[in-house]
């Protein structure tokens, strides 16, 4: 049940994180679940683990991570679909 909830919250962390950038990340809910869990990674990484914990995610950094991530994909996919 854990596990659920850790890519429930993963999932929506992605999909906040992809509304305040402005743009939708790739391969819909599973890339949000991807970024939001990368996002946590890297906003632990840079920020530590403060502010509200929900499962297991410091929601904060996780949040700010993730659309850190979101904007730099963005970028990069972008560019590829130029060079296209």
């Amino acid at each position: 049940m854990e596990f659920l909830w850790s890519l429930i919250i993963g999932g929506i962390i992605g999909w906040l994180a992809g509304m305040i950038v402005g743009r939708d990340v790739p391969f819909g809910i599973i890339g949000n679940i991807i970024a939001g869990f990368i996002g946590a990674w890297l906003g632990s990484l840079i920020l530590g683990d403060w502010g509200p914990v929900v499962g297991d995610f410091a929601i904060i950094p996780a949040l700010i991570g993730a659309i850190v991530l979101v904007f730099v994909l963005s970028l990069i996919f972008k560019g590829m679909r130029k060079t296209s």
